[in-house]
């Protein structure tokens, strides 16, 4: 596959629409350029958060392990 843009003045360029569907690149979306044995390689910028963030508080807050445990065995008598 091959693709191409041009340079603004100020150093911008358009990702064509086939490049950013394949690479699933949407608005806002950032992007890191790596330079690897002379090839120059364009990839999302993915960061090194955890993918479990989004689901912080989804369920009650434990004081400790027997409360845990407590709610564990809860569950499990619903069976």
């Amino acid at each position: 596959m091959k693709s191409s843009s041009t340079i603004s003045s100020k150093g911008q360029v358009t990702v064509p629409q086939e490049i950013r569907t394949r690479l699933g690149l949407s608005t806002g979306d950032r992007v890191e350029f790596v330079v690897e044995d002379g090839r120059t390689i364009l990839r999302p910028l993915r960061t090194e958060t955890n993918p479990f963030q989004r689901y912080k508080g989804a369920l009650q807050a434990f004081r400790n392990r027997k409360e845990i445990n407590a709610w564990i065995s809860d569950l499990r008598d619903e069976e």
